[in-house]
């Protein structure tokens, strides 16, 4: 059965896979040489953008209409549903007490009739790259002591360590819970090494509960320069590295497509093009802190332990919605002193004391029902103080922190949803593009995901005092 065997398949070339092993979940997983009480290395967190689930309730903004005070649409740092099990909004990626990597070890060309057979042993991992329906090619890999693995995707299978479902951009309707999944079963895997630095490095595909990754003759994939083989997957896995770095300073970088090799590529025409794009050479599969990770359907941020270190941590963010309270903002109209609510409250209706926000001009008020002007639109109100005329949303304060990218005063909010973080934050994420669709690109909150609106996709609060 075998015809040729290619001991080189594991060159530098070529990117080393990893699989999970039981030894359960990242977040639970300890240090291998950590002592009773000493915490375990971890690796980076995985922090789901505009975390609301698809099917579940849409803001005002998003549906078009503000009828009055009402439950917000999504829980703004987790699931909708709740964070249970490998199914959350954000993941810890920590070492694992017992190394579970592989790497490319031999590569057999076979009959395609045959793949089925060889691939038998549950024990052995290897990817399988279907080149006709007489042709096959096996990539097998060994065991590794020197990497660990995390997988992602929408299975709920033992061997995914992240099981992720679509968020809804935009909150678009007709996007219920029947509505098909565009995100693989087994999208992604991290591989990051054991010792310092600790370097994560992401690949397109993964394992399956037989050790294997299956590549169809219907696949982009294609052999090498220097005779291994390489491959996309049907959506593919685009990333995006931010410039400067996760920081005050930083820019959007440019969306790339990894491989399941882990090479670096243009992206392609359409999402699931056969036609891959061109392999850019200065580029890595490296995750960085701010690196975007999307999976057709879901968005994740990669945040280093080090870069966690200079977001802002919950108790600053309450300490900024106290500070904020105490400065006792007033509805200019009806005089009434307004209230940032606490997060411990949950997801509840907008109380009496709850800022609103006129989102094309960001002045500040109580809620009220006058001032609609329906002939311009179903949410469409008049602003009393500057006669502008836009929707009218309810503001909650951002509290997912690894999303913020400084301290900062929670000055800005973002259009159209009224999710508030600082201006450094809010411009940033305004300047984003997240992919959307097959060949899409849309700036979105990245609490809610609701699409942003307006001139620059966000707004400067406008807030005033009290008058004693």
């Amino acid at each position: 059965m075998v015809l040729e065997g290619n001991p080189e398949v594991g060159s530098p070339r070529t990117s080393d896979l990893r699989h999970p092993g039981h030894k359960g979940s990242c977040v639970l997983s300890s240090g291998e040489d950590a002592q009773p009480g000493q915490e375990s290395i971890k690796y980076g967190e995985l922090i789901v953008l505009g975390c609301c689930e698809k099917g579940g309730e849409e803001t005002e903004a998003q549906r078009g209409e503000v009828t009055g005070p009402r439950a917000h649409s999504c829980y703004n740092g987790c699931l909708a549903s709740g964070d249970k099990g490998r199914r959350r909004s954000r993941l810890a990626l920590s070492r694992r007490s017992h190394a579970n990597g592989v790497k490319p070890d031999v590569m057999h060309h076979i009959s395609t009739p045959l793949v089925s057979k060889a691939l038998s042993n549950r024990g052995q991992h290897s990817i399988s790259y279907t080149l006709s329906r007489s042709h096959s090619v096996i990539v097998e890999y060994t065991h590794d002591s020197d990497t660990d693995m995390f997988q992602i995707g929408r299975s709920t299978e033992n061997m995914i360590d992240f099981v992720v479902t679509d968020t809804s951009p935009g909150g678009g309707a007709g996007e219920g819970p029947s509505a098909q999944s565009t995100i693989s079963r087994y999208a992604c895997r991290i591989l990051c090494d054991r010792r310092p630095p600790y370097t994560a490095r992401i690949y397109a595909a993964g394992f399956d509960a037989s050790s294997n990754i299956f590549l169809g003759e219907r696949a982009a994939k294609w052999r090498t320069p220097d005779g291994l083989m390489d491959g996309l997957t049907t959506n593919g896995v685009l990333v995006m590295h931010p410039a400067g770095g996760f920081s005050e300073d930083s820019a959007p970088g440019v969306w790339r497509e990894i491989s399941v090799c882990g090479n670096v590529y243009t992206l392609r025409d359409s999402r699931s093009a056969q036609q891959r794009g061109k392999l850019v050479e200065n580029e890595s599969n490296v995750l960085r802190d701010g690196s975007l990770i999307d999976l057709c359907g879901a968005t994740l941020l990669w945040r280093t332990p080090a870069g966690l270190l200079r977001a802002p941590t919950l108790k600053q963010l309450e300490a900024q919605r106290q500070e904020a309270n105490a400065a006792r903002p007033q509805c200019p109209v009806g005089l009434s002193t307004l209230a940032f609510p606490s997060p411990a409250r949950g997801r509840t209706a907008p109380d009496k004391q709850q800022p609103w926000v006129y989102v094309r001009c960001g002045h500040v008020h109580g809620y009220h029902g006058w001032g609609c002007r329906r002939e311009r639109g179903p949410q469409e109100r008049e602003c009393p103080l500057c006669r502008l005329v836009g929707p009218y949303v309810p503001l909650w304060l951002g509290q997912e922190a690894g999303l913020c990218l400084d301290p900062g005063p929670p000055s800005h909010a973002f259009a159209p949803c009224g999710h508030v973080c600082s201006e450094k934050t809010a411009r940033y994420w305004a300047q984003t593009p997240l992919p959307h669709g097959t060949h899409a690109f849309h700036a979105a909150c990245p609490f809610c995901g609701a699409w942003l609106t307006g001139e620059h996709g966000c707004i400067r609060l406008i807030f005033q005092g009290p008058l004693d």
